[in-house]
This record gives structure tokens, C-alpha cells and sequence, in this order.
């Protein structure tokens, strides 16, 4: 079995249209024997599907990802893995496990959320029923995002290439979504989005504190280290260390941008 991952620094990248590489696992017996780092070869969306057919790929492993990417996929017979993040090589080492699950196909770049899971909705995927001229429609648009401060989080700008959609699918946060509803080609307009339209607020139930001498290897972890937690079904999610001491470690399972306010500037570049 072939196993590729979105990859960047160790890391599963999170925007499978727009990885420049991905990591192949050599698995054998449920074992890792072998793995190397390929290029994506400049392409994107659709035509990485046939490039990892091409290369044997099995499953994938990715954060957020679009509907027509997930179709050619399935097309090819390649199982998805979608809304991880964290390690990549930690993540390949769960989903042999088990403990590994595909937490849904909404792509997760500042409207595409990770998931539309047991408590992720609110993060870019339960949308309800849209209206507008571009809803249902394949959208390309160039886009900047800042916090309120002024300072950027993410831009297609810098990536040199705008963001494809298809609109009113759950694919993008329900401000980005709502506000290109109704665009016109050539058109600019700014959003300031409210976390209820962005990724939702903080949920207090997603930080767990434990003893570390409940959780045996969590004696090794520092804040800021991002690794996978079970929840009570046995289903591995991702979370972040935000606090130690010696007797107690807290975990953040929210998603990073929860409970911010977001700004974007938004070119309507091209409706399919």
C-alpha cells in the first residue's frame, strides 16, 4: 500500500489544491518501510488526483480539500483521509493504527473549514440553503485576509494563484461564502466577519486538562506541539498543548482562527 500526504516541514499542508509537494509512504504488513518526498509538478486541484494514480497512491492523507478534487479521486479508487493537520508522519503512524478518520471534504483555507464533525460545525461546512447569482457555480477569487490589527494571516496574492470554489457548497466560511454570492466579475469588495461567520467562537469543552501522569508521553510535550488525542469512540483529533507545569498539561482542540473577527479584501476573478 502507497500512503501521500500533503506536505510541507514536516506537516501536513493544508490546502491540498495548492501543496507543492507530497510525502509517499511505503507500507507494508500495516508497516512503514520506505518513504520520500515527490513534487506535485506545478499542478493542482483535478489534476493532482491523476498524478498520485499515477504514482500508486492508495490513500491520502490531507487537510482541507474541494468537492471536484474529492470526485477525482474517488475516480481513481484513491481513499481520502481529509480535515487532518498536525505531523505528517505521526498522522500516517494513526491511520495504520486505526485511530485515524476522514473528518469530511470542506477545505480548510480561511473558508475551508477542517470539518463539518461531532463538534466542527460553524467551522466553513454546515451551511444552510444560499441564495444568490454565483451559488452553485465554480468561483475563482483572489483574496487577502487580515486580523483587525492589520496584520495578514493569508493571501492568494503572495501564492500567485486565486482560490476556486464552488459557491454555497459549505467549501468556504459562511461570510466569504455569502459575500461572493452575489459579485460580479472584476469586483472588490471588503468583509469584516464576526466569529459566528467565520470559524465560530471558543467552545470552553474543546480545552481538556490532564494530569500528566494520566497520559503517559505527555511528559515529553511543550507548548505549542500539536499532536492527536481519542475521544471516547476512539477516533483520533487534533489538538494543541497550551499549558504544562509539572503536574498538569491543557489541550486546545478548537480550531486556531475560533473566536476571531476576520477582514477580507475579495477579487472576484473568474464564474465557471
Amino acid at each position: 500500500m502507497r500512503i501521500a500526504v500533503t506536505y510541507e516541514n514536516g506537516q501536513i499542508f493544508q490546502h491540498f489544491g495548492h501543496t507543492e509537494q507530497f510525502k509517499v509512504y511505503e507500507v507494508e504488513d500495516e508497516k512503514v518501510v520506505s518513504s520520500e518526498i515527490v513534487g506535485s509538478d506545478g499542478q493542482g486541484h483535478g489534476a493532482l488526483a491523476a498524478l498520485l494514480s499515477g504514482k500508486g497512491i492508495d490513500v491520502l492523507i490531507c487537510g482541507g480539500i474541494g468537492g471536484g478534487a474529492v470526485a477525482a479521486l474517488a475516480d481513481y479508487g484513491i481513499e481520502l483521509c481529509a480535515g487532518v493537520d498536525g505531523d505528517a508522519d505521526a498522522s500516517v503512524e494513526a491511520y495504520l493504527r486505526g485511530e485515524l478518520t476522514d473528518s469530511g471534504a470542506n477545505c480548510d483555507h480561511h473558508g475551508e473549514g477542517h470539518s463539518c464533525g461531532e463538534h466542527e460545525c460553524g467551522h466553513g461546512g454546515c451551511h444552510a440553503e444560499k441564495q444568490g447569482k454565483n451559488v452553485g457555480k465554480t468561483c475563482r477569487t483572489h483574496y487577502r485576509g487580515t486580523f483587525n490589527d492589520g496584520t495578514q494571516f493569508d493571501s492568494s496574492y503572495d501564492r500567485g494563484e486565486p482560490l476556486e470554489f464552488v459557491c454555497g457548497a459549505g467549501m468556504m466560511i459562511k461570510g466569504f461564502d455569502d459575500a461572493v454570492a452575489n459579485m460580479e466579475v472584476g469586483e472588490v469588495v471588503d468583509i469584516h466577519l464576526t466569529p459566528a461567520e467565520a470559524y465560530g467562537d471558543v467552545d470552553p469543552n474543546a480545552i481538556i486538562t490532564v494530569e500528566i501522569t494520566q497520559m503517559p508521553g505527555s511528559e515529553n510535550l511543550s507548548v505549542g506541539d500539536r499532536v492527536y488525542l481519542q475521544n471516547v469512540y476512539g477516533q483520533s483529533f487534533p489538538v494543541k498543548v497550551t499549558e504544562k507545569d509539572d503536574a498538569n498539561i491543557t489541550f486546545d482542540a478548537n480550531h486556531e482562527m475560533a473566536g476571531k473577527e476576520l477582514n477580507f479584501r475579495i477579487e472576484l476573478v473568474e464564474v465557471k
